[in-house]
């Protein structure tokens, strides 16, 4: 197992198959009309092939045996006219099916995508990339698979079908049952494969979800597993989900193998017994040679869609697993927390924590906060915090003290499980959480950079942050190293911004915090990645930045906040200690103990 198994993907459970087409069919209803359209054509095809064998026995019994040759011409270019007709009508019908299936993968991709959007920060934490990634596009293109196999004109199969029975009955029925006496050994057939490829498709799914998760993931990282020598490592963690991924392959190609060779065998069986039994009614001047003729033209076209349908049959099963798995994801009800009324968020807030309607002063108030992301295992228990307009309160403490789970909190990344958070006055509960968000800026310690410009990396498409560039990137002076690129603000980035330092990459991270004009500043460590001279300017740059704002910093560099307004140290997340740098110092207690940790020769 790597890292603990997290990439070992859920195999879903059984779902009915019934279910699942039925809301998938909701997915196709919009485009009803092209789809009535191609299901239309379904009834002149199968006539098309109906009509084929019919010429040709007319063709035989009454002009080639009696040797008539008037009338042959018109036989044949009938027969021409139905092939080409028949070529048309399925050109038509195909290109209906697919342009109806790329539309309801497009609906469903954005879907699926919005309802990832949707969902907790803590379902991410739990849920692996590639797994999410495997879902937007390899199981969606299995349903695009569905319906470039045709798997509609399972309903033309049928009357194919349908009609050559009701054609062969017509022409002999002694012949006729004697054919179809191999059917109940191929309705068997595909009922017992039906459970075991199902099972082994869904096995598949899931495992192609467990490479791409560590495919993500491994190359994402693999400057760190080129630095540690983890190549023959990861190698070997990928050569064993690759083994897997074929190992659920290889029932699945057996089934299909096999299903495909049985309606062969039966195929050719039933054109054994029509020459065994058809040959002795010729002999008997029961049937005529056209007859016997047309008997193997039907039957090998009555077996022609039945092996398609195999062929679908195997595909349709791909896309249950994929089904199964889409639907599982879009079912996931763990979603960004709601707003919630203001009589239930406003309970437990303390009279301190509670604006009077008549002022307008922004505060933040942290009262009583119990926080566990697993479990009762708290990571804060009953921090409380107030901060002023304008204040710049820094969290210190050690790793895992729970100062970053304090911002995460105050954006509503996660929601507290006890006490309140309130901005002027009004728990950030009651709020909606864009609303809230646009009124906080977040600079995290690893700065996230999207492919495309400076520009759109600063502004993120906002049309008010856009009109803020540069003014933003001047503020923090990260314009300084902007202006000397080629393309200056229209500089592309790389994925993950790798063309640039860290330094930069975390100066762009800056400017798009100024960018969008918060009222709440959240530095998260925002200069660990910073080298002194940056940091210099940053400094600058955030001190105007800052006037009238309420910041709050977490920081490991106790020499970026010595001028902090307060300094709050967190100790196995409770509050340990509250001051400026002068008072904690004189009072020399964890803070002063960690700052000579730091600082000392």
């Amino acid at each position: 197992m790597h890292f603990g198994g997290i990439y070992e993907d859920e195999t879903v459970g059984k779902v009915y198959d019934r279910r699942l087409m039925g809301r998938f069919i909701a997915y196709v209803l919009p485009y009803r009309r092209m789809l009535t359209t191609a299901l239309l054509l379904l009834p002149l095809i199968a006539a098309s092939k109906l009509a084929q064998p019919w010429i040709i026995k007319v063709a035989i019994d009454e002009h080639i045996v009696k040797g008539r040759m008037e009338g042959l011409p018109a036989l044949a270019a009938a027969f021409l006219a139905i092939i080409f007709a028949e070529s048309i009508l399925m050109f038509a019908q195909v290109y209906l099916l697919q342009w109806v299936g790329q539309r309801v993968m497009y609906d469903i991709r954005v879907q699926l995508f919005s309802h990832i959007q949707r969902l907790s920060t803590r379902f991410f934490d739990q849920t692996p990339v590639g797994s999410l990634v495997s879902r937007l596009t390899s199981d969606i293109e299995v349903l695009g698979e569905m319906f470039a196999a045709g798997i509609v004109t399972v309903v033309g199969d049928i009357l194919v079908l349908a009609g050559i029975v009701g054609i062969m009955l017509w022409m002999n029925v002694r012949l006729s049952l004697v054919t179809f006496s191999v059917l109940p050994v191929l309705i068997w057939v595909a009922f017992a494969f039906r459970k075991w490829m199902r099972l082994a498709f869904r096995q598949v799914r899931a495992r192609q979800a467990n490479l791409s998760a560590f495919l993500a993931e491994s190359i994402g990282g693999m400057a760190v597993v080129q630095l540690f020598n983890r190549e023959r490592d990861e190698a070997k963690e990928f050569r064993r989900l690759n083994a897997s991924y074929v190992e659920a392959n290889l029932p699945v190609i057996t089934w299909d193998a096999a299903l495909y060779a049985v309606v062969e065998s039966l195929s050719s069986v039933a054109v054994a017994l029509i020459i065994w039994y058809g040959g002795g009614e010729i002999v008997k001047g029961t049937l005529s040679f056209g007859s016997l003729v047309a008997f193997i033209q039907y039957i090998e076209k009555f077996f022609s869609p039945i092996r398609d349908l195999s062929a679908k049959y195997s595909i349709m099963q791909g896309a249950m697993a994929s089904l199964e798995r889409i639907f599982a994801l879009l079912d996931n009800d763990d979603r960004e927390p709601a707003v919630l009324p203001a009589s239930e968020a406003a309970k437990g807030t303390p009279q301190a924590c509670q604006a009077s309607p008549a002022q307008a002063l922004q505060s933040i108030c942290f009262n009583d906060i119990w926080f566990a992301y697993k479990d009762r295992d708290y990571v804060l228990k009953g921090f409380s915090l107030q901060m002023k307009r304008g204040e710049k309160v820094a969290l210190v403490g050690e790793t895992g003290g729970g100062k970053t789970t304090v911002t995460r909190l105050l954006s509503r990344l996660y929601d507290v499980e006890r006490g309140s958070i309130t901005i002027d006055g009004t728990d950030i509960r009651e709020l909606p959480l864009p609303v809230l968000r646009r009124r906080i800026g977040v600079v995290l310690q690893d700065p996230y950079l999207f492919s495309g410009t400076i520009a759109y990396n600063i502004s993120l498409g906002d049309p008010e942050a856009l009109k803020r560039v540069e003014q933003a990137a001047a503020v923090v002076g990260a314009d300084r190293f902007i202006r000397e690129l080629k393309n200056g603000y229209d500089e592309e980035v790389r994925e993950r911004g790798v063309n640039f330092s860290a330094g930069e990459r975390q100066l762009i991270s800056f400017a798009r915090a100024v960018a969008f004009n918060p009222e709440i500043l959240v530095l998260d460590e925002a200069t660990a990645s910073v080298d002194t001279a940056s940091e210099r300017l940053i400094q600058q740059g955030l001190e105007g930045l800052m006037q009238g704002r309420t910041t709050l910093v977490v920081a490991h560099r106790l020499s970026t906040i010595r001028d902090a307004d307060r300094i709050v140290v967190i100790h196995h997340g409770e509050k340990a200690e509250e001051g400026t740098h002068a008072e904690l110092m004189a009072a020399q207690g964890l803070y002063y103990r960690l700052y000579q940790l730091q600082f000392k020769d």
